[in-house]
């Protein structure tokens, strides 16, 4: 009744009178499918040569892969809060895992992606993780008219697997006895599946969020069997490779819950933790493979557009750490995938995109009217030819004013204290030689920081949790204040 009322409401105020050319009827659904916290370790993607994802690799065989995606944040909230509203982190100042920014003046009545579609006749459905947590599922929430189960792990273990230092209860992994079934992501399958099946009204959009490869990385038997312990390759790890990044890169993430790769070296995880994320990633491609196999049997497959995205990349001691929360690579490179009516068959794009450029270019694939405001741009003329110059890099954020600049050769990271990397991406994929201080690159560096923001809002109101700022040339984690000389937290001490 409570969503029936809303709707009502929405009718009433105008909001589903639009100004695009095609009717509703005429539009295509949307299946828009998010992972969490998977990094390039897709086939297609060829970030891991042991990995397997069947499902998601065909996708990208009946669509357009994007191969330089990147996210503007390596952060859940701030991450999915630029994707679905089409801002920056810089101008919204959502930097940490809260606040929801329907609580920040001035974007309490911002037109969001699922809001947009719903105002031009969509009716959107929802299940899993969006927004971040339970962000856009409150009971005053109005961004989609049908919520699905939420997010979440689903079966745990009767006690952690493995003691991490924080001893954070999402920070583990490992396989005990379960079933599939018993798995957060089999049961947002399972609905978004018996929605397929259900649906009469058009055009819909209905999003699909992955709890998984999050952590805890906690997968059955059968997944760990596809990547067999004594035949698991680690990702290539340079010693002190952080010898020539500044110290400030570490302030990024200078105390966090996920452990650093002297921890897993110490404790000899480190292939247990890939073998764990590797086996998780399979098991969501799995039921990618479900909800495909859904789409495909069901009246709207040939009316509707796929669209596959993850909110950030993942680090596996690469960096000497694990997580996110980085300005590298993977930290920012996710898989993008578009497939469906107006995009291109086998094709892949070497441009730089933006998880930005989502809000834009659906609206267009849907011929509905251009959203106002928004800081993406529209990469439909990429999903027609592949090959289409791109002039726009992808640009990452994390925390006030520490900024990441994405081409196809080149990556510029420039820190609120004004030091700066660069790497030579075509030479150095792995980011190993820092070439900032190299005079040669001089003018690369000048071209590259021409597309720093403008502007870089401060921390929202409310912010907290992973929250970093640098005022008066003094750094301050969660409140707490980083001395020049404070020793590297599990690094150092």
């Amino acid at each position: 009744m409570r969503r029936l009322l809303i709707l009502s409401v929405w009718i009433i105020s105008g909001w589903l009178i639009g100004s695009s050319t095609a009717p509703a009827a005429e539009r295509p659904n949307i299946l828009f499918i998010a992972i969490d916290d998977q990094n390039d370790w897709i086939g297609c993607l060829g970030g891991h040569p042991q990995v397997k994802t069947p499902h998601i690799d065909q996708l990208a065989s009946r669509g357009t892969l994007f191969t330089n995606a990147h996210c503007q944040a390596p952060l859940c909230n701030p991450s999915r809060t630029s994707l679905l509203t089409g801002l920056r982190p810089s101008t919204t100042g959502i930097y940490g895992l809260a606040p929801w920014f329907r609580n920040v003046e001035p974007f309490r009545e911002h037109v969001t992606l699922p809001q947009h579609l719903a105002k031009n006749g969509y009716r959107n459905l929802t299940t899993g993780k969006i927004f971040h947590g339970n962000y856009g599922r409150g009971k005053n929430d109005t961004e989609f008219h049908v919520l699905g189960p939420g997010s979440g792990v689903g079966a745990r273990p009767a006690k952690p697997l493995v003691q991490t230092p924080s001893k954070h209860p999402l920070v583990d992994w490992g396989t005990f006895p379960h079933r599939d079934e018993d798995k957060g992501d089999w049961q947002i399958t399972s609905w978004a599946v018996e929605q397929l099946k259900e649906q009469k009204q058009e055009p819909f959009f209905l999003s699909v969020g992955y709890f998984l490869p999050h952590v805890p990385c906690y997968a059955t038997q059968k997944w760990f069997d596809l990547y067999p312990e004594d035949s698991v390759l680690l990702p290539p790890i340079k010693p002190n490779d952080r010898a020539d990044t500044p110290r400030f890169s570490w302030y990024l993430h200078w105390k966090l819950p996920e452990p650093r790769l002297k921890f897993l070296e110490e404790q000899q995880q480190t292939k247990i933790l890939v073998r764990s994320y590797l086996a998780c990633i399979s098991f969501v491609d799995s039921q990618v493979g479900r909800l495909l196999h859904a789409l495909d049997h069901s009246p709207y497959a040939k009316n509707t557009i796929v669209v596959l995205w993850s909110d950030h990349g993942w680090h596996l001691g690469e960096k000497q750490i694990t997580g996110k929360n980085t300005l590298w690579d993977r930290s920012t490179r996710v898989p993008l995938i578009f497939a469906g009516p107006g995009v291109a068959v086998g094709a892949k794009c070497s441009r730089p995109a933006e998880l930005l450029d989502l809000y834009p270019t659906l609206a267009e694939l849907c011929d509905l009217p251009a959203p106002a405001g928004v800081e993406g741009h529209s990469l439909v003329p990429q999903l027609r030819d592949a090959q289409t110059p791109r002039e726009w890099p992808a640009i990452t954020t994390h925390n006030h004013d520490n900024h990441g600049i994405r081409t196809e050769d080149w990556r510029y990271i420039r820190y609120a204290d004004g030091s700066e990397e660069l790497y030579d991406m075509r030479q150095d994929p792995n980011e190993w030689t820092n070439l900032a201080s190299d005079p040669e690159h001089a003018t690369a560096k000048a071209d590259l920081r021409r597309w720093l923001p403008a502007k870089s809002a401060p921390p929202a109101p409310g912010s907290q949790q992973r929250i970093l700022t640098y005022i008066d040339g003094k750094a301050v984690w969660e409140n707490q204040p980083i001395g020049l000389n404070d020793p590297i937290p599990e690094v150092e001490d």
